[in-house]
């Protein structure tokens, strides 16, 4: 499936990226290894590359990976508390002995990310992300013009640059009532490209989601990308507009030309 919008705003470096749920495993897909650490964003990167990546329950990469990809709140029972970790850090659990054993391999656990000013913070931040527990076996990211008659994806991801970002957030609005069709949450990168753009195709008036602003992540990615997710409904209005949008103004054309 080709995108009109990655043509329109000359999306050449990296194609955008379906997520798609579903119980069967895709040959040849990249997949992290069981119990070893990995970061969702890195295979998103690779997806966008042209790569087909796969994730189960047990291969999702690290604890928040779990909750991202919409495979429950894998939070519940995180050593020392998640509310500490993104905070101020749990130095007494990390002077116990099992505690001991888990810092050596997440030194943050001790003295905390800094991303929440508090326990109570994080913990509010924890408590109200939208946990999904899927019915799949499994979560596929690949890009667009892999996805197979008959499969249909939960959630479109596009990997881009400032100008292009400018562009998707105009067509995001450019059907729509008022200027708010497009958030920029808080969270893990995972959270922001899977489980809160698959949240929004739960609604009625689906938002855009900006994100990879995971200061964790950023480093999965080149210093001027973001991600921009919308839930397949969405894309689908989006790209229904490309050709009376802007997109194909002068305006936006000499922007586009900059980014060749």
């Amino acid at each position: 499936m080709k995108s009109k919008i990655a043509e329109a705003i000359n999306l050449s470096k990296y194609s955008p990226v379906a997520i798609v749920f579903t119980d069967e495993k895709p040959e040849g897909a990249l997949q992290f290894k069981e119990g070893v650490w990995g970061c969702v964003v890195a295979m998103l990167k690779a997806a966008a590359k042209g790569r087909t990546a796969v994730f189960d329950r047990k291969t999702c990469g690290c604890i928040g990976g779990g909750a991202g990809l919409c495979f429950g709140n894998t939070y519940v029972g995180f050593p020392g508390g998640i509310e500490y970790f993104l905070s101020v850090g749990n130095k007494e659990f990390c002077d116990s002995e099992i505690g001991k054993n888990i810092v050596k391999n997440m030194p943050a656990l001790s003295h905390g990310e800094a991303y929440k000013k508090s326990p109570e913070f994080a913990k509010s931040f924890a408590d109200a992300l939208p946990y999904y527990d899927i019915p799949n076996e499994y979560v596929v990211f690949k890009p667009l013009e892999k996805i197979l008659p008959g499969e249909k994806p939960e959630v479109v991801v596009f990997l881009a640059a400032p100008d292009q970002i400018s562009a998707l957030v105009v067509l995001a609005n450019y059907g729509r009532h008022g200027g708010d069709n497009v958030i920029v949450p808080w969270g893990a990168g995972c959270h922001s490209v899977c489980l809160i753009p698959f949240n929004e195709g739960n609604s009625d008036n689906p938002r855009g989601v900006i994100g990879l602003t995971d200061i964790s992540a950023r480093k999965q990615v080149e210093k001027d990308i973001l991600s921009f997710s919308v839930p397949y409904k969405m894309f689908l209005e989006m790209e229904s507009n490309v050709e009376e949008s802007f997109l194909t103004r002068e305006e936006w054309l000499k922007i586009k030309e900059r980014n060749k």
